[in-house]
């Protein structure tokens, strides 16, 4: 995980002012895409997050993304636990439903049974806002919600509100390994 934390800091790290999808305003942003889009991020991100699928909620059915940033990680895991020997299929959750073809909230989910267990992965959560919507799209499909678990917390209530909706939350690094204790 040293090594996927060195990537993180070097591409997706950055001190400026920024509006977040929240809506909040911040003098850092933590993007994840630049360090997991490259090969040995992708590989290392998807393994980080296997292990921690397997040491947080045990066996699920599938392992779902959050549009844009969380469906490279399900991709990721998808790929690293059929390396395993150990296969979880991946699930896209896109932010509204598609107004063409499908029409499809969830992509990837028509195999799986009523009920079955999926765990959200996500890149960087702050409110929680955008994951308790994937969360409601997943129960609405008929699915549960094993656990959430994220690459970045940036410490800042959305791990508390994704708790207080009942949905266990684990992340692999939170903004105290990009800012240190502040």
């Amino acid at each position: 995980m040293d090594r996927l934390l060195e990537l993180l800091r070097e591409r997706g790290f950055r001190r400026g002012h920024f509006v977040l999808s929240s809506g909040l305003e911040s003098d850092f942003f933590i993007d994840c895409k630049p360090a997991v889009l490259l090969a040995e991020g992708h590989a290392l991100v998807g393994r980080a997050l296997l292990e921690r699928i397997r040491d947080f909620v045990g066996p699920v059915s599938a392992v779902a993304g959050v549009e844009l940033g969380g469906c490279p990680l399900a991709s990721a895991v998808a790929f690293a636990s059929w390396s395993a020997g150990s296969p979880i299929d991946a699930v896209y959750i896109r932010k509204a439903t598609k107004g063409h073809g499908t029409k499809r909230l969830l992509e990837g989910a028509d195999h799986l049974a009523t009920g079955a267990k999926l765990v959200i992965v996500e890149d960087t959560v702050t409110t929680g806002g955008s994951t308790l919507r994937a969360v409601q799209a997943v129960r609405d499909a008929g699915l549960g919600v094993a656990g959430v678990i994220a690459v970045v917390d940036r410490l800042e209530g959305g791990a508390d509100a994704i708790r207080g909706a009942e949905v266990p939350f684990s992340a692999l690094f939170d903004r105290t390994d990009f800012m240190g204790h502040t």
